[in-house]
């Protein structure tokens, strides 16, 4: 089923999905994620696609994570919403085709998440990247089994207990991205990879996939699912995602 929140064209081989609620900064909301998942089953059973190349529209923002607008403070819609997110953040990972993130703006928590999922990176220069949640009590759920690997412990610790954001040509600098380029030129950069990618005999490049991500296990995945929902619930966690529905400063104990 077409959804208008995650538009979905065909170019040859290559499938290219825009997440499209720029007036939310293309947050994870339940179209977005239920867009995403209505793509990545068709184009798992459509063999005519070989690569996939995901973007934001909008000038501003890739995908500015999680949509917390409607959260609950009850102990099994947090497991429930938990779930659904993280399982959202590893489509790029569980796809056994090639996946290309864009990132046209900003990437910040389960933005970021959502890109490093994915095999490559070609990010404007004008991208961002960052993991706030620790602002508001949280961490990153996706990220903190994820981001080490890429960028270093120390520079993923960092990140998740700071909570501030890196330049595009940093994340090139850490090894999260591939390529930096002008910004008007990040979406036809990507679709260039995915074409060259997709001329590639595909046993090979799937296989090649798979071994690169055999230590990927989900066993960490899990442990971020079962782990996470104790943070929304604690007195600073509650706070935090409140306030930030406020739109104020919170006031952590």
């Amino acid at each position: 089923m077409q959804s208008n929140s995650v538009l979905y064209e065909q170019q040859g081989a290559v499938v290219l999905l825009t997440l499209n609620e720029p007036e939310k900064l293309n947050a994870l909301s339940v179209n977005i994620r239920e867009g995403l998942e209505n793509s990545f089953a068709k184009i798992a059973d459509d063999d005519s696609v070989r690569v996939v190349v995901i973007t934001g529209a909008g000038k501003k923002s890739f995908c500015a994570g999680a949509d917390i607008s409607t959260l609950k403070f009850e102990p099994m819609y947090v497991k429930r919403f938990l779930d659904s997110i993280l399982d959202t953040l590893a489509i790029g990972e569980r796809c056994r085709k090639p996946v290309i993130c864009a990132v046209n703006g900003f990437a910040f928590g389960g933005g970021l998440e959502l890109a490093i999922g994915s095999d490559f990176i070609i990010a404007s220069e004008r991208a961002t990247f960052g993991v706030p949640e620790i602002n508001i009590g949280l961490l990153p759920g996706f990220a903190v089994v994820r981001l080490g690997d890429i960028i270093g412990r120390q520079k993923a610790k960092e990140m998740s207990m700071l909570g501030e954001a890196i330049s595009a040509q940093e994340a090139k600098e850490l090894g999260m991205v591939l390529e930096v380029v002008p910004h008007e030129e990040v979406v036809a950069k990507a679709m260039e990879l995915a074409e060259k990618i997709a001329a590639k005999p595909q046993p090979a490049v799937q296989l090649a996939k798979a071994i690169y991500n055999r230590e990927l296990g989900g066993e960490e995945l899990q442990y971020a699912k079962d782990a996470m929902p104790f943070l929304f619930l604690t007195d600073d966690g509650k706070e935090g995602v409140t306030a930030f529905m406020e739109k104020r400063k919170p006031k952590f104990l």
